[in-house]
């Protein structure tokens, strides 16, 4: 069950209308390696984890995703709320506007929507908690071109909040391979066993 706190993990309060800085941001809500793909593959990989505290991480880590969905939601709304008509020209903006106005709606800066075809959730411990560190920094380089692009500081401030916490999943991730990998050599398990060949 989950408990929604009405205020954001880190304050959003962007001060100048910039539809073209939107364009791009708005490919961590939807975009491949963005907070929408995060949160559901953490949250969607926990019932096949084994280990409590990893399935307890898993949810956290996934908890905490959707609250930087929603700041990155943030992010963009308040990029767009009052946009002109010729600012919407200048960020090439046209297709977006005809089919969402300003909503925010999950696709990758190349337009592309977000697909659940992005994430990977195996049932495979070691697959899935590799897969989430390999997650955490496609996020982490996601964030860092975003802060080569953005000359926002009331942007880039939230965005360094964002980068620093895919380094410290990053970490946690890392924790839980070895935790996990430990587990499974004291029960031999496939994944650490040289006799096993697959057959």
């Amino acid at each position: 069950m989950f408990i929604y706190s009405k205020r954001l993990e880190y304050p959003v309060k962007i001060q100048n209308t910039n539809p073209a800085l939107a364009k791009f941001i708005i490919s961590q809500y939807g975009g491949p390696d963005g907070e929408l793909g995060a949160s559901l593959r953490y949250l969607s990989q926990r019932y096949a984890m084994p280990y409590p505290e990893l399935k307890g991480l898993l949810t956290d880590i996934g908890t905490e995703e959707l609250g930087h969905l929603e700041m990155v939601a943030s992010i963009v709304q308040q990029l767009t709320r009052s946009m002109t008509v010729e600012e919407i020209k200048n960020a090439g903006m046209e297709t977006y506007f005809v089919d969402h106005t300003a909503g925010v709606y999950p696709q990758a800066a190349s337009g592309t929507p977000w697909s659940a075809m992005t994430i990977g959730v195996s049932g495979d411990v070691i697959a899935d908690l590799t897969e989430d560190m390999a997650a955490e920094q496609k996020a982490r380089k996601t964030y860092d071109n975003i802060l080569r692009l953005s000359d926002d500081p009331d942007v880039n401030n939230v965005i360094r909040f964002l980068r620093e916490r895919e380094v410290v999943h990053f970490q946690r991730f890392g924790e839980a391979l070895r935790l996990a990998t430990e587990r499974m050599d004291q029960k031999n398990f496939y994944v650490v066993n040289p006799a096993f060949d697959g057959t």
